[in-house]
């Protein structure tokens, strides 16, 4: 488990930190154990040359004798300083400190053996000596030991300092690096639970905020992610399975009844053109399963630019107007002008024509169908389309996004169930919100996009008609019939 502590980064950090605080305190007791000393020292000496200033004063009132009573008393005293008084001869006068042949005036440090009777060692003095005249010296001193002391005082608060330093570094590393283990340990074991084939194990939090607890919901909600497409995928598998089995059965029953009945030409024709056909629906479910893959596939935003949706809406509105004729619905655009997003020209013109078709292809003759875009005071945009049709049973409206699901009422139209999955799709992809909602009668899907341009006004286009777009075309690569939309769309 040590070696194991010792490879987590927060307790390299922790040993990082220890020693970075290690070097400042020691360049910082440095510091103050020179400018201690260096003070103390300025200070010492300032007490002996004003000491010794008062003495050669008071020899020159009173005479040598009178010196020597002085220093004398003075040594007696508490003053904390060591007194030298000796003759042309060498002798010892008075004071403390012992005579000292060959003495010279000025800055000098003098051994007092008997002051030291702890360790024996010799008592040092920094002592200032001066000339009195007839061959007397007067030395002041003070004991260097109360700069050493100070010293040893410094040092020793260093060492205390750094070394708690390092044991509470140490053990705090090593606390964070056994509590970031064990939040790591449970990452591992999340996935290797997820690896094991087990997709509902998600990450534990603690509820803290931390970064560990950032990364945890980020990770939760990655694997939420990847849940709905994995079984997303397993539903694709399945509904393909199932679905496409009628149609290839179908296929095949026709292939073998030509082969097994068909007597002419005409009959080997007509049983190839339903086979065509047969073939030509699997196509198309295919390739509308691949552009559904392909949205979901797409990367948020990559490659988005800035989409007029009243162009989009305009053209599709357009295109569909005779097909809607000619099937005997009523078609009518309500369009606001002004209205950008950011998003895919080409996906937000498939997605609209899907619900356009799908309104065409669900209603009976005579239904009106309206087109609607509105800008949301520049904070979003509403596009939609709703009929007065027979709409769809509230039991229906939860799945219709499912692939290949059809509700009761939609079974023997044609279509194959993709076009709202599609939908879906986009609007995903575009960060907008699908909503399926029953009209009684009648049904309406709306795409709610989350930011916009404001809208500057609102064209209607009632019984069909059509407006004009000030570039004067829509989209582009956009047809302007709804059958020429229709090979370009999946339904």
């Amino acid at each position: 488990m040590l070696p194991r502590l010792l490879r987590v980064a927060s307790f390299r950090f922790a040993g990082l930190y220890v020693t970075l605080f290690a070097g400042s305190a020691l360049v910082l007791g440095v510091a103050i154990f020179l400018e201690a000393r260096s003070a103390l020292q300025q200070q010492m000496d300032a007490r002996i040359e004003t000491e010794a200033a008062f003495l050669r004063e008071e020899f020159q009132i009173g005479g040598l004798h009178h010196l020597i009573d002085v220093v004398r008393m003075r040594g007696q005293g508490a003053s904390a300083l060591d007194y030298l008084l000796q003759d042309h001869a060498g002798a010892h006068l008075a004071g403390e400190m012992p005579a000292a042949p060959g003495l010279k005036p000025g800055w000098t440090i003098i051994d007092v053996p008997e002051a030291s009777e702890d360790d024996g060692r010799p008592e040092r003095v920094r002592a200032q000596v001066f000339k009195l005249g007839g061959g007397v010296l007067l030395a002041v001193g003070a004991d260097l030991q109360q700069i050493g002391d100070l010293e040893e005082a410094i040092v020793t608060a260093f060492l205390w300092t750094v070394g708690l330093a390092a044991v509470l570094g140490i053990a705090g590393g090593a606390l964070l690096s056994h509590a970031f283990l064990k939040r790591v340990d449970a990452i591992a074991r999340t996935a290797e639970a997820i690896i094991g084939g087990d997709l509902t194990r998600r990450v534990p939090m603690r509820g803290t905020g931390d970064d560990l607890d950032r990364l945890a919901g980020t990770l939760n909600r990655m694997l939420d992610r990847i849940a709905i497409l994995m079984e997303s995928l397993r539903q694709v598998s399945s509904d393909v399975a199932h679905d496409l089995r009628t149609p290839l059965s179908r296929l095949y029953q026709r292939l073998e009844d030509a082969r097994a009945h068909a007597r002419s030409m005409a009959d080997y024709e007509a049983s190839i053109e339903a086979a065509l056909g047969e073939a030509q629906g699997l196509l198309e479910t295919f390739s509308a399963l691949l552009r559904i893959a392909q949205v979901e596939g797409a990367s948020p935003r990559a490659g988005f630019s800035d989409v007029d949706l009243f162009a989009v809406t305009e053209a599709v509105s357009d295109a569909y107007r005779l097909d809607a004729e000619d099937a005997g619905h009523a078609l009518t655009a309500t369009i606001c002008q002004g209205v950008i997003v950011s998003g895919d020209q080409e996906l937000l013109t498939q997605a609209l024509a899907n619900l356009v078709e799908n309104a065409l292809r669900h209603t009976p003759t005579g239904s009106r169908i309206n087109v609607r875009l509105q800008g949301n005071d520049g904070t979003g945009a509403l596009l939609s389309v709703e009929d007065d049709g027979p709409g769809v049973a509230p039991v229906d409206l939860p799945r219709l996004t499912d692939r290949f699901y059809r509700g009761e009422r939609s079974r023997t139209t044609p279509g194959n169930g993709l076009g709202l999955s599609l939908v879906d799709a986009v609007a995903e992809l575009h960060g907008a919100r699908l909503r399926l909602e029953g009209l009684e009668p009648g049904l309406r899907v709306s795409l709610s996009f989350p930011v916009a341009r404001e809208a500057d006004a609102c064209i209607g286009q009632p019984d069909g008609g059509t407006t004009t777009h000030p570039l004067g075309i829509g989209p582009a690569g956009v047809s302007h019939t709804g059958r020429e939309f229709s090979q370009r769309k999946m339904t």
